[in-house]
């Protein structure tokens, strides 16, 4: 008996996976590839730009909100994006991104925190880039899969929307305002 209850608990588990990850977002970043404005992201970072952003749990309640400051630098291939993140909390968080363009429509980046590296995939107003991050946690890191949205708005505002998930399952999202200087 014992044994039949394991094995439901396991096939519940299984099921509950396998639902989360295929019931996910099928948008693309080629489905906006004819829509305006088109983000550059090389050239709409490059500069000084202002952000504001809330962290929700996987309920949506918002559990941390930051400001930040971003400082990218272009010099026709790699565009290195320096990050500084307050957090209503007190933390500052840092990352400098390396970002290199392939080619029109996709790019790498490295970053500290980053495992391995991210991909990038910019068409019309839509950049995606999809990495996983060390993320501290109660004292360790974890490593948490980002699926991260940029859309530009005008030529000043742009809006980013990151679903963080670990083993497929939803764990978090960001919402974040980023208006260029």
């Amino acid at each position: 008996m014992q044994q039949i209850n394991r094995m439901k608990i396991i096939f519940a588990l299984i099921a509950l996976i396998l639902l989360t990850s295929c019931s996910g977002n099928n948008m693309k970043p080629i489905d906006f590839k004819d829509q305006k404005p088109r983000l550059i992201i090389e050239e709409y970072m490059s500069g000084n730009v202002k952000a504001w952003g809330i962290l929700q749990n996987r309920s949506g309640k918002v559990t941390r909100q930051f400001s930040a400051d971003l400082n990218g630098t272009w010099d026709g291939k790699q565009l290195i994006l320096d990050e500084k993140f307050i957090w209503n909390d007190g933390e500052i968080q840092t990352r400098q991104w390396k970002i290199n363009k392939i080619d029109e429509h996709n790019y790498e980046g490295t970053a500290g925190d980053v495992v391995g590296t991210a991909k990038g995939y910019s068409y019309g107003p839509a950049f995606k880039f999809e990495y996983v991050l060390l993320v501290p946690v109660k004292g360790r890191e974890m490593k948490i899969t980002f699926d991260d949205w940029i859309f530009m708005q005008d030529e000043r505002v742009a809006i980013n929307r990151a679903t963080m998930t670990k083993f497929g399952i939803k764990v978090a999202e960001l919402t974040v305002m980023f208006v260029k200087d």
